[in-house]
């Protein structure tokens, strides 16, 4: 049975989530409809500006992203404290540049004299926004309509273009995180779309690769793209907002990871993993597992036993759909 999204998303629980949107019968997203010859490969550039343009608005940052023909794939850290922070003015800019807001909003932001009422009337207005904006149903939504009205008018037709529901997949520990980027970023050489992690249009690994290639010191925030998420490596104290591993480490891991797959023997289980795989405490068949098979073995939660037990804990529930596959694949 389908979950309220409120059971799913518990910032006690994670702030980190996987979420998929798909298009609806499979209409084409992007990509070339051998059908009727027409090519949409435009529009993941549609999808890529929007998701760029939105997480700076949203509290929520982007740790990883694949467009494909007829589905998105976009992995979401939710930054609740810098929320906090924002004043009234910062809400309001902030969600007045998406929507237009009513009549009364646009009294306040034109300096226009407001009584006591009306003022208390904009702060609670404003308490409403601020959840709004580290909420990832809207982030999807204010993606999905956008790309929605763009696409309808190009094909000159009404109704549906995206799945009534995304999926969303908390992501509990640090080896839920980096499996589910590299399942995302590994999306175009599962589909034989593109050769390599850096070859793949319209992904965040392409992003980070492409940096990194230009960066003498590539594992510094301020030489990372400013539109993801960053890597800020191994540092436990005082540790700045990001993912705790060193970027050049995660694009080997991507590298090695599409390597394999791309060899397509099963059986054969290869022994010069990076280092980095050692320190997620992760075999390796099953990391191969893990980016091949992620969405297939986990629903709607995703980590180790011990962070199993812990979202439990938090979200006072007696048992949590996925513990089993944590354990076998997380150890």
């Amino acid at each position: 049975m389908t979950q309220s999204r409120s059971t799913l998303v518990s910032l006690d629980a994670t702030p980190y989530y996987h979420c998929v949107t798909r298009c609806v019968r499979r209409a084409f997203l992007c990509g070339k409809d051998q059908l009727t010859g027409r090519d949409f490969g435009h529009r993941r550039g549609w999808l890529e500006e929007r998701i760029e343009q939105l997480q700076s608005i949203f509290a929520i940052d982007v740790c990883a992203f694949a467009i494909m023909s007829n589905h998105y794939h976009v992995v979401v850290f939710i930054d609740e404290p810098s929320a906090q922070k924002w004043s009234v003015n910062d809400v309001i800019e902030r969600w007045c540049s998406i929507f237009k807001g009513p009549p009364l909003i646009q009294k306040y932001r034109a300096g226009e004299q407001l009584t006591r009422a009306e003022l208390d009337a904009v702060d609670a207005l404003a308490m409403i926004w601020r959840e709004r904006l580290m909420d990832i149903s809207w982030f999807i939504r204010c993606i999905n309509e956008y790309i929605a009205r763009l696409a309808n008018e190009e094909d000159e037709c009404t109704g549906r273009f995206w799945e009534g529901r995304f999926k969303s997949q908390a992501l509990l520990d640090d080896k839920a995180i980096l499996s589910c980027m590299a399942y995302v970023d590994l999306n175009p050489i599962r589909s034989q779309i593109a050769k390599t992690p850096e070859k793949s249009i319209h992904t965040s690994v392409k992003q980070r690769a492409c940096k990194a290639q230009k960066s003498r010191r590539p594992n510094r925030q301020d030489q990372q793209p400013q539109t993801l998420l960053p890597f800020v490596g191994n540092e436990r104290l005082n540790v700045p907002k990001g993912i705790q591993y060193h970027v050049t480490d995660y694009l080997e891991l991507v590298d090695w990871t599409g390597r394999q797959l791309k060899r397509n023997k099963k059986g054969k289980i290869p022994y010069n993993a990076p280092p980095i795989l050692n320190r997620l405490g992760i075999e390796i068949q099953n990391w191969l597992t893990l980016t091949t098979e992620f969405e297939r073995k986990f629903k709607y939660f995703v980590g180790d036993k011990q962070a199993f037990d812990q979202a439990r804990f938090v979200l006072k529930r007696s048992r949590i759909q996925g513990i089993g596959a944590g354990r076998l694949l997380f150890g």
